[in-house]
């Protein structure tokens, strides 16, 4: 924890259940995370519980590609289990790290 201001390009795909996430309520949570001090996996993983929680999607899969640390990218990906049967997931579409 330095301190340091840590950047991130996240990707949420979900197959909503009976509840949708509005961008600007997103757009504010994502936001509440400026000042939050935490290791990127951590933050990655938070995201998706309280989506999952709150959304209680079919299926959800989040990709937190974080900036490098230390000359050091760490890209954390995770989702709730196998996607439905039939529905296209694309992909994430966020190219390996080359100086983002």
């Amino acid at each position: 924890m330095t301190g340091q201001p840590d950047f991130a390009h996240l990707v949420i795909d979900y197959v909503p259940g009976r509840w949708l996430v509005e961008s600007k309520s997103l757009k504010l949570y994502l936001g509440s995370f400026r000042n939050h001090g935490a290791f990127h996996e951590d933050c990655t993983v938070a995201i998706a519980d309280r989506l999952v929680k709150l959304l209680k999607p079919r299926w959800l899969r989040i990709g937190g590609y974080w900036y490098p640390r230390g000359g050091m990218p760490i890209d954390v990906f995770w989702q709730t289990g196998k996607p439905p049967e039939g529905v296209w997931i694309p992909e994430q579409g966020v190219p390996a790290y080359r100086g983002r």
